[in-house]
């Protein structure tokens, strides 16, 4: 009668394309990186992956860095904005005395 045995392989195809093309969309969807196995391309993405990461690295480092220094330095305007005027004065008058 009806023989559908033809749609058998056709089916397998494009239950594998299907899965394939769904796999991409949800990678792309939530931001992970997209495989191009055939192009060779999945070893350069994690060298350059672990070269991002160095430079995020000496980067981090580095706001670190000035971010301590900043606070040093609003600590200071804050002891000169609390203390008194004329204990100010005279650690002023002692850094001049100590330089001369």
């Amino acid at each position: 009668m009806h023989d559908f045995g033809f749609l058998v392989p056709i089916a397998i195809v494009g239950i594998v394309f299907g899965s394939r093309a769904f796999r991409t969309w949800v990678q792309a969807k939530h931001g992970y990186p997209l495989d191009d196995i055939r192009r060779g391309r999945r070893g350069a993405s994690s060298l350059d992956d672990q070269r991002q990461i160095m430079l995020l690295s000496n980067e981090n480092e580095k706001l670190t860095g000035q971010i301590s220094r900043l606070e040093d330095r609003l600590a200071v305007l804050e002891r000169i904005a609390t203390d008194p005027a004329t204990r100010t004065a005279a650690e002023i008058e002692a850094l001049r005395d100590r330089a001369n």
